[in-house]
This record gives C-alpha cells, structure tokens and sequence, in this order.
C-alpha cells in the first residue's frame, strides 16, 4: 500500500508556485513633495557646496576665536597698512595686512561674519513670521479682512526698502545690530505676505481641505494642518533667496554710515573704511568685499536648489 503521506507531499512539491509568484510583491512607500525634494537636493551639487559654504561660516559666527587669536577691535599704529600682507603666514594676524588703525583685516573677517549672519538669519525669520501670518490670514479668510491686510501690505510695499531703512535708522541714536534688525524687518515683511497669500488661496481650493471642511474640522486645524505645511514651499524658497539680500542690505547701509557703526565689527563697515585707502592699500576693502560676495552667492545658489527642487514643473 502505497505510502499516503509522501504521495501528498510530492503532489504539492510539483504544484507548488515559486517563492517569487506566491509572496506579495513588496510596494515601494510612496514620496511626499518633501521627500522628493530632499532627494534632489542631495543629487544637486550647488546645493551641496551651498550646503558646506553656509555651514562654515555658520561656524565662524559662532566659534570666532577658534580660527584667530587676534583681536578685531585692538589696533597697532606700528603695523602700518602700507605694509605688504604675509600671505604664507595662513591664519596669522597680519595674514590679510592690516588697516588703517593696525587691526589685522583677517581678525576683522572673522569677527564681521557673526554681524552679517544674524541680521540676515534675524530679519529672515521675523518676516517669514510675520508676513507668512498676514498672507495666510488674507489668503484663507478673503473679504473685508483680504481687503485690509492686502491694503496695509500695499502701503508698506510703496516704501522703497533701502530708502525707508534709512529713515528709520535715522531715528535712532545708536545703532547696533538689533536695530538695524528692526529696520529691515519693518519694511521687508510685505514680500513674504504676498507670497503667502497667493499660496494660500491656491492651496484652500484643494479637495483635502473641502473634506476636512465637511468632516467638521475647525479653523485653526485646517490652517495649521493641511494649509499651512501645503503653502510653504514658496515662502521656503523666497526667505532663503532673501537671506543673502538682507546681508547685502546691511551692508549697504553700513557702508553709507547709516547702519552698523564702530565699535561693532561689520563688513560693511570695513568696506567703507577701505574706500578711503583703496588707491594704496587695496586689501583692506578687497577681502570683505570678497566675503560678502561669498556669503550673499551661497545663499542665493541654495535658494535656487530649493525652488529647483520643489517645483515639479522644473524637473
């Protein structure tokens, strides 16, 4: 009598599917816009060397003393800035020269980086807040309070930036970096409530936020939930374009004598005092000039990654 036991086992040995058939075929999670984004971005190679700019001076304005023992503020009248740089001399105090008052340049570059980046990074974030609230409250509401907040931003928008900033810094006696921080913040917000509003009103048309509307959920859930993080690509990408703009603002006007001023240490500032010197002594304004470039270009080159790479239209 034949063996039942084994007969089954070679019947579904033979009839038996391969492992590859009878597995559920694994699917690949889906990206979100974010995700995507991120991704191109580390494929983007001006994104990375934005990246590593940003992130060394970043470190400069945060650890200056790490990279030089100098003071920026102490000068030596016995280093004269006729006096030829010691360029072999790497890191050295007199590795860039020195100015007019014998500071070394070098220790001025370092020490001008943290300015420069917290007015930018400062007077970025105040007016994505502030414009990013006024755009999205025009934007999600309309009507009467579109009509205001939208009024208001045209009033401001008419003000010529730089012009308006020198007024204002006018005003004060000292000016230090917070009130020029306050200055650019005052006058740059009405660029970022535009964008945000128009964002807004194309993201509230969107059948998520008809459904959430009519599965009862309220208005601070639908702004803060599906429309704000839906309305944030563009904001994103404008605040990161402008950072450098607000840098090169500063500057500007600390250069004309109306923001930052002695004793603080600015670009700017030493821009303006190379002016005087620069048919003798062209390293004194060549090196700030030079890093501001730097810094204002990083930013831009990553303001473009990120646009790049959140719209879908220029994939």
């Amino acid at each position: 009598m034949p063996d039942v036991t084994k007969t089954a086992t070679a019947v579904e040995d033979a009839v038996a599917l391969p492992a590859d058939v009878t597995a559920p075929a694994k699917q690949e999670k889906a990206r979100s816009l974010w995700g995507d984004a991120w991704v191109d971005l580390r494929r983007n190679p001006y994104f990375l060397v934005a990246s590593v700019l940003i992130f060394f001076l970043m470190l400069i304005a945060v650890f200056p003393s790490v990279f030089t023992s100098a003071s920026p503020t102490k000068g030596d009248l016995v280093k004269h800035f006729l006096g030829k740089p010691e360029l072999g001399a790497i890191g050295s105090e007199g590795w860039l020269g020195y100015d007019g008052q014998g500071r070394s340049v070098y220790a001025r570059l370092i020490y001008g980086t943290r300015a420069s980046i917290i007015v930018g990074v400062t007077v970025t974030a105040i007016v994505t807040l502030v414009g990013g609230v006024m755009g999205m409250l025009a934007g999600y509401f309309g009507g009467w309070i579109d009509a205001l907040l939208s009024r208001l931003t045209d009033i401001f928008f008419g003000i010529p930036f730089l012009l308006g900033a020198m007024v204002v810094l006018q005003s004060f006696v000292e000016r230090t970096v917070w009130v020029v921080v306050f200055a650019l913040a005052f006058l740059g917000w009405t660029q970022m409530a535009r964008v945000m509003r128009g964002a807004v009103i194309t993201v509230k048309q969107a059948d998520y936020v008809h459904a959430a509307k009519a599965l009862g959920a309220g208005t601070t859930r639908i702004l803060f939930r599906h429309i704000l993080p839906n309305a944030m690509a563009p904001v994103i990408v404008v605040a990161t374009i402008a950072l450098g703009g607000y840098i090169s603002a500063e500057a500007t006007l600390s250069y004309l004598g109306l923001g930052l001023a002695a004793p603080t240490v600015s670009w700017g500032v030493d821009i303006s005092t190379g002016v005087d010197q620069i048919r003798v002594a062209q390293h004194i304004l060549l090196w700030p000039s030079i890093m501001l470039s730097i810094t204002v270009l990083a930013f831009i080159m990553l303001g473009e990654a990120v646009r790049n790479a959140l719209d879908p239209k220029l994939r």
